[in-house]
Order: C-alpha cells, then sequence, then structure tokens
C-alpha cells in the first residue's frame, strides 16, 4: 500500500500535533468566567428605647467602723483573753492589764476622802454651835465667819478627795479593756508581760464592723466632666440624688447577695489623685466581704434615654471612623459614619449617625461592597433589649484610697 508508514518513534511528535490541534481549534473562543456569588447576610430594623445602664468600677472594701484598741492606764499587761482574728462582741474582754497597784490607789483615794468627811463633820458642828452663839452677841463676828470658812474648806476638800477616789475607780476600770463594739479582731499587737503606757505605744490591737461594709470607688475627673455633659445634653438620667444602687462582685466572680446604696459623695476632687471619693454601704451579715479586698461596684439606676444599640459584629472600623451598612430604600448597601459610645455587653451605643426604623447589615458586614447585591439570609428583627448580665459600662478604677460613680 501507498500510505505513509509511522514508527513508533514517532508517537510523541503525533501526540504534540493533536495538542497543537486542539489549542488552535479553540483560539476562537473566549472563557466563561463564573457569577459572583452575593455575600449571605443578616439584617436588623435599629430601634430607639431607654435602656438601662450599669457602670462598672474597681473598688475597695472598708470597715463601716474600725476601732483601734489602747491602753489608757500605764502598767503591765497581764493576759490576752481572746483569740486573734475571731469575731468579737461589745463589751467582752480583750486584756487584762496587772489592777494590784490601782486597787491600792483606789484605797488610798477613799482613805483621804474619809478623813476629809470626818473634817468637814466637825466643821458642820461647830458652825452650828457658833451660829446662836453669835446672834446673841455671845461670840464675836469673827469667829461666826471663821467657822463659816472652816466649813466650807471642808466641804470643798471632801469634793476634792471624791473627785481622787472617782479616778481611782476609773482608773481600775481601764485595767480591764474591752472591745466597744462588736467586729473582726486583729492580732495582739502587745504580748502577756509587756509593759504598755497611754498614747501611740499603747496599740494593743483593732477591732473592725463587718456589718455594714463600706465601698469606695472613684470617678476621675474626665469622667466625670463626661457624664456631666451627657446629663445636660439629656443622653443619661441618673437617679435623683445619686441614689444608685450597687452590687458588689468579688474576685472570683461571686456576686454578694445583700445590694447597697451610695451614702457619701466627695464635695471636692482629690488633689493628689485628681478622682472624685464615692462610697457606697451594704449589709454583710455573714461577713462575706473583708476590709480591704478589692471587688467590682457595679452602680445601677441609670438609663440612657432613646438609646439605639446595635450589635459590635455590625460596627466596622474605617481608616478615620468606625462605620455600618445600611441598607437604602432600593435594599442596597451604604455605608454609615457613626459615633460609637460604650459598650454594654456584645452591643455598642451608637451616639450618632444611625436612626430608628434604618435597617443595617450584622452578619457578614465584612463582605458587603457598597451598592453591591446581598443574600438576606435571616432578618434579625429590631434591636435586642440588653440582658440584665450584658448592661455593664466599665467607667474607671479606684486610686489609693478606693473610690467613683456618676
Amino acid at each position: 500500500m501507498g500510505g505513509v508508514k509511522l514508527s513508533s518513534g514517532n508517537g510523541l511528535s503525533i501526540a504534540c500535533l493533536l495538542g497543537i490541534a486542539i489549542l488552535l481549534a479553540g483560539c476562537g473562543k473566549e472563557p466563561v468566567a463564573p457569577g459572583r456569588k452575593p455575600p449571605d447576610v443578616t439584617v436588623m430594623t435599629v430601634t430607639a428605647r431607654d435602656t438601662p445602664v450599669t457602670f462598672e468600677f474597681v473598688a475597695q472594701t472598708q470597715s463601716s467602723r474600725e476601732v483601734e484598741i489602747r491602753a489608757r492606764v500605764a502598767g503591765f499587761l497581764e493576759k490576752r483573753l481572746y483569740t486573734e482574728g475571731d469575731l468579737v462582741k461589745a463589751g467582752q474582754t480583750l486584756f487584762q492589764m496587772d489592777s494590784k497597784p490601782f486597787d491600792a490607789a483606789l484605797l488610798s483615794a477613799k482613805g483621804q476622802l474619809a478623813q476629809q468627811q470626818a473634817r468637814w463633820e466637825v466643821a458642820k458642828a461647830t458652825l452650828a454651835r457658833v451660829r446662836p452663839l453669835a446672834a446673841q452677841n455671845a461670840v464675836s463676828k469673827m469667829d461666826l465667819d471663821n467657822a463659816n470658812g472652816q466649813e466650807r474648806e471642808t466641804h470643798a476638800a471632801v469634793l476634792a478627795a471624791e473627785g481622787v477616789v472617782r479616778n481611782a475607780q476609773l482608773n481600775l476600770s481601764y485595767t480591764t479593756i474591752t472591745s466597744p463594739l462588736t467586729g473582726l479582731s486583729s492580732y495582739a499587737k502587745k504580748q502577756d508581760g509587756s509593759y504598755v503606757t497611754p498614747g501611740e505605744s499603747g496599740l494593743l490591737t483593732s477591732v473592725s464592723q463587718m456589718d455594714p461594709m463600706y465601698v469606695n470607688f472613684s470617678l476621675s475627673e474626665n469622667e466625670s466632666l463626661k457624664y456631666r455633659d451627657e446629663i445636660s445634653t439629656g443622653r443619661l438620667k441618673i437617679p435623683p440624688s445619686s441614689d444608685f444602687v450597687v452590687e458588689v462582685v468579688m474576685a472570683d466572680g461571686t456576686v454578694v447577695p445583700d445590694r447597697g446604696r451610695v451614702n457619701f459623695l466627695a464635695p471636692s476632687f482629690s488633689s493628689e489623685t485628681g478622682t472624685f471619693l464615692v462610697r457606697a454601704v451594704l449589709a454583710n451579715p455573714k461577713g462575706l466581704l473583708k476590709p480591704g479586698q478589692f471587688v467590682k461596684a457595679l452602680a445601677k439606676g441609670a438609663t440612657r434615654p432613646n438609646a439605639i444599640l446595635v450589635p459590635q459584629k455590625a460596627v466596622l472600623e474605617g481608616a478615620k471612623s468606625h462605620f455600618v451598612w445600611v441598607l437604602n430604600a432600593e435594599g442596597k448597601p451604604e455605608q454609615r459614619v457613626v459615633e460609637v459610645g460604650e459598650w454594654q455587653g456584645d452591643n455598642w451605643f451608637i451616639s450618632q449617625g444611625l436612626h430608628a426604623g434604618e435597617r443595617i447589615v450584622v452578619e457578614g458586614a465584612i463582605r458587603v461592597t457598597p451598592g453591591g447585591p446581598l443574600n438576606i439570609v435571616d432578618a434579625a428583627g429590631t434591636t435586642p433589649a440588653p440582658a440584665e448580665t450584658g448592661e455593664t459600662v466599665k467607667a474607671g478604677t479606684t486610686g489609693a484610697t478606693g473610690g467613683k460613680a456618676p
């Protein structure tokens, strides 16, 4: 036959020719790009409502009454009669001093009083005899004056001796040192057998009242000015007379069951810390709180009238400002610059830029483009009301002395 005979060595060349032919055949057709799928998003309708606000502060507890127990007379400390760190009752004996020198002083004072009382009795008897004689001119006027003077002098000596006795009795009573209140006792600063004196060196221990308990926190000057501006413009409403309800949360997250009230606002800012001291008082019947603890104080009672609250994931941050995606009348997304306020749990207060009734993108906002198509997979409804546990606005920290609140 006259056909072309191809050897096996030409197999590679044939494959190359076939590949070239296929490529040439497709040169005249353009590839079809697949259509871009609109991003899946969820939307919500913005609403304005009065929203409770809770301000969170770092606070420190303080005993509502702390008393230093000191020696009031000089002497030897005979015995400690309480267990250090225990709760002591009002009137309970804490220390006993050596009372023997004071017993002796009291006995001597009573002896002096008895002597003066005897002299006074003699003087009164003498005056009683002289008066009728003077009326009969049987004795001179001078004798009567001397008798009157002697009676008054001995009476004054009796009064002075009575004062010495009372002072000796008081000093003797001071040898038994009792607690003036019910509270938690501290350690003993003086041991048995120590010689103690009144004054600074006579500090023996201290007792701290546990119920009620003070909670001190503070408000910085910048925060105070900010809240004052919000109150004046109607963006923040606080309870009358700053009567906040204060909830205390311990370091391990335990919420103290009893709630307190703000009972003291410092009249001026501290020049040292630049903060405004605020104090709350709350019941502590079980002694859950101890003096000096660092806790969280949640001041409740304020509201933001007609506030707009949106989820944090709906708010994006641009080069110069925060923004959200707002759906226009045609359902197309438009970028809207907003002014944000504080966080409230998982939500964010919007101070300016949004109005009630507008719809914004929540989930999938990061994939949205201006005017681009959207696939709304879920309409989240209106702005959710903040949960009780998610209303906290962190408002500041304490200084060395504690204390804060609007």
